[in-house]
């Protein structure tokens, strides 16, 4: 089980403290931490709990923002994210997770030099603390507001044109997995990725508030989606990342051990057949 992570969005209620606490009794062995969680506990105590756990760290959610949508300036994103590179550097971080930001009042053309330009600024700094820089694009209907990266041609782009070592991406099934091209382009997608989050939905696409259901209860073809990855070289982290009503409503300690039984009929081969998604939407 040493691929799996669960990310502390998804016990959303818990401090940090009781994330590291129920993870490792769960027998999960890395957690993708949230910001916000780490701040409010303390970085340096954050980083001891960590470490006396044993537990590892798929990422840091999340830093970004540089368009001005989120209310701060383009020079206070950079900086802000400046302090999370060397954050994950400190906690051991697999990737830190990039927003750009939402396009807002921008051009496409201008939102994209914004966020160009901020890349090549932040990444000489990641690559000398050894961080990997992951991009994430997410389904416009639905993660608008944090990126208008919605396209994976226009992520590889980007990354073909920063062309530095510590660039990667960030795949959230719960955005793309109802695409059936997906499962066509992992194989291409697998070198470039830094991370993959598992998230399962009841209903393609996804829109609006963000509302997942519990691994294996939902319609995205996860178990295929997994092992096409790990087939194709794949050998990252598998991030748990769930949130919405369903997992809001449910005992977080069944969340984490459906989650681990899960996973591991998945990687063990003795998951169920998995059927293709019935969604026609193509892949971006």
């Amino acid at each position: 089980m040493a691929r799996l992570a669960i990310c502390e969005l998804t016990t959303f209620r818990w401090p940090f403290e009781k994330d590291v606490e129920q993870y490792k009794a769960a027998g999960i062995s890395a957690i993708g931490v949230w910001r916000q969680k780490l701040t409010d506990v303390g970085e340096q105590k954050g980083t001891e709990l960590l470490a006396q756990a044993g537990l590892a760290v798929s990422s840091l959610q999340w830093a970004g923002g540089f368009t001005g949508s989120d209310g701060r300036s383009h020079e206070e994103s950079l900086a802000d994210a400046r302090q999370a590179i060397v954050t994950a550097a400190a906690i051991g971080a697999g990737c830190l997770i990039i927003h750009s930001g939402a396009r807002g009042v921008h051009t496409h053309n201008h939102a994209r030099r914004l966020f160009r330009d901020a890349l090549k600024k932040l990444l000489p700094l990641a690559e000398e603390r050894g961080v990997m820089v992951a991009l994430e694009p997410m389904n416009g209907d639905c993660g608008g507001e944090f990126t208008f990266l919605n396209c994976f041609d226009e992520t590889l782009d980007l990354l073909s044109k920063c062309d530095s070592p510590a660039l990667g991406i960030a795949l959230d099934t719960y955005h793309w997995g109802h695409c059936p091209l997906l499962l066509e382009r992992l194989s291409q997608l697998a070198p470039r990725l830094a991370l993959v989050q598992l998230g399962d939905s009841h209903a393609p696409p996804p829109r609006g508030e963000q509302n997942r259901c519990q691994l294996g209860d939902g319609t995205i073809p996860l178990c295929e989606i997994v092992q096409r990855l790990t087939a194709a070289g794949y050998d990252g982290f598998f991030e748990v990342e769930l949130m919405g009503e369903e997992i809001e409503a449910a005992d977080y300690r069944e969340v984490l051990a459906r989650s681990v039984r899960t996973f591991n009929e998945w990687t063990s081969g003795s998951g169920s057949k998995v059927q293709s998604p019935k969604s026609k939407v193509a892949l971006p």
